[in-house]
């Protein structure tokens, strides 16, 4: 399938530099750039490669100012990252599975579940008793809808999703492979022989609109009352979200994050890679939490960056990590401190002087 550059700037209102009929067939990145490719440059790092790259269209910001002759044909935009991803999605549309649709066989469909228009269920999916699925929905094979699940319109869940009973996901959720949501939270009650009896998790999960959940995460139902996914949430692979936890909207959590029962996280919070949370804590709106972090108490105040383990403030933490690397400068610069002293006090001593100490 081919575009031309009047063609891309057309759909992302951009101002063409060069021949309006060059020709592009897929998207690439702009170091591998070669005939026949869109790409883009936001990144002022990359901005050598538009001197060098084969690539046949470029989208660039507006502002980027070019020093010598190019050969790609530029198409200047006021953001060059939210063009080039307005491009992207209009290319899966057209060349990947949004066209599917009706119901694969094999797959079972519990004769009182609710189907909207335009769904595509593949092979081996199980929908159980009263559930609703919505308009536009793709159910990818090998999916699991447990009774009373509810999906709104025009969501999608890849393959291998299950949705435990009585869950409710939102309108254009997206959830990718492997993910499970609704699994039972980790309840578990001590007895004296040293035993655990479970806890029955009773409550569910609810999955606001527009939430993005990566392949591998898990989310746990409540042990009475629900976890719940605010609108805009966007989570990543790996993530393990426990019960009865809350996340505010467009909200964002990176990889192998685990939040611990009762946890409630704000609104538009950033979250690394890799960070850990106690149960039962408050984190507030536009927290922003680094890698590796751990976090063993509340965050009250709007807008702080916190790292480290245990997590406190971001700058404190930077000096307190540049006096660590100098401890050893620190340790030598003391012990000759101390040395001197010594010296001192021994000649004070021989002179008969005394040092009050």
């Amino acid at each position: 399938m081919q575009f031309t550059a009047q063609q891309v700037a057309a759909i992302i209102n951009g101002q063409i530099e060069g021949d309006p009929q060059a020709k592009v067939s897929r998207v690439g990145k702009i170091e591998e750039g070669e005939e026949g490719v869109l790409s883009f440059i936001a990144n002022p790092k990359y901005e050598d490669y538009l001197y060098s790259t084969k690539a046949s269209i470029l989208i660039v910001n507006e502002a980027l100012k070019v020093e010598q002759p190019v050969a790609p044909t530029l198409i200047r935009v006021k953001d060059a990252y939210i063009a080039f991803t307005q491009l992207l999605e209009k290319y899966h549309q057209m060349t990947g599975s949004a066209g599917k649709n009706g119901i694969e066989e094999p797959s079972y469909i519990s004769p009182t579940a609710k189907v909207g228009q335009n769904v595509y269920i593949g092979a081996f999916a199980y929908v159980g008793e009263n559930a609703r699925i919505g308009d536009n929905v793709k159910i990818y094979p090998g999916c699991y809808l447990g009774d009373n699940v509810v999906i709104g319109n025009d969501s999608v869940l890849y393959a291998g999703v299950k949705v435990y009973n009585e869950c409710h996901l939102g309108q254009r959720v997206v959830i990718h492979s492997g993910t499970v949501v609704g699994g039972d939270g980790f309840g578990f009650a001590p007895q004296k022989d040293g035993t655990y009896k479970k806890v029955p998790q009773i409550g569910n999960v609810i999955i606001e609109n527009d939430v993005e959940i990566g392949a591998n995460t898990t989310i746990d139902r409540a042990t009475m009352g629900s976890t719940v996914i605010h609108k805009g949430v966007k989570l990543d692979n790996l993530i393990q979200i426990a019960h009865n936890v809350e996340i505010g909207e467009n909200t964002v959590i990176a990889a192998q994050t685990g939040v611990s029962g009762s946890t409630k996280i704000g609104r538009n919070c950033i979250i690394g890679g890799q960070v850990g949370m106690v149960g039962h804590i408050q984190i507030a709106d536009g927290t922003r939490i680094n890698a590796q972090s751990g976090l063993s108490k509340s965050v009250t105040a709007p807008n702080t960056a916190l790292t480290g383990s245990p997590a406190f403030e971001y700058k404190s933490s930077l000096k307190s990590q540049a006096i660590f690397r100098n401890l050893p400068e620190l340790q030598q610069r003391l012990l000759k401190l101390e040395e001197t002293v010594e010296e001192l006090s021994a000649l004070l001593s021989s002179q008969n002087i005394s040092v009050k100490k």
